[in-house]
């Protein structure tokens, strides 16, 4: 397995780094899980980002569902601050 340097994965994970940390900053402001929920959904989008680079295939059924996860967490909350009271 070789690593795979392709610039767009690296700063996605980057990107990803920055909002995970964010995200634990804005809880801790807030007190709202929500920062929380798009933290942990940037977190396993990074996971993803990150066996890409160790040189997982992309199209790996584990990183597929990997990233379907995250999508769903990021629409759970964003559905929870939208329909909230």
């Amino acid at each position: 397995m070789a690593l795979v340097l392709d610039p767009v994965i690296t700063v996605n994970l980057i990107f990803c780094v920055i909002i995970v940390a964010l995200g634990i900053v804005g809880y801790e402001k807030v007190k709202s899980t929500v920062p929380l929920y798009i933290a942990a959904a940037f977190g396993l989008f990074g996971i993803s980002h990150f066996a890409t680079i160790l040189g997982y295939a992309s199209s790996m059924t584990i990183l597929v569902i990997i990233r379907s996860l995250a999508y769903i967490v990021v629409i759970y909350a964003l559905y929870k601050m939208a329909f909230s009271k």
